[in-house]
């Protein structure tokens, strides 16, 4: 469960970025969010592998 508390936090954390980004158009904030983007699927990636073992080893 802890993987999944990352990606919340993660998610409301870009928030700011976000509509700093996409409502005043600064650019800054668009290179926060391609990287934050870039971890959330680094984490969605580890937690489906973790997913995927947790699946084969019940089995």
């Amino acid at each position: 469960m802890n993987r999944f508390e990352q990606l919340k936090d993660l998610v409301s954390s870009l928030e700011g970025d976000f509509v700093k980004f996409y409502e005043k158009e600064n650019s800054a904030a668009g290179t926060r969010v391609r990287k934050g983007m870039q971890d959330l699927k680094n984490i969605a990636q580890e937690i489906r592998k973790e997913v995927q073992d947790s699946k084969n080893s019940a089995e």
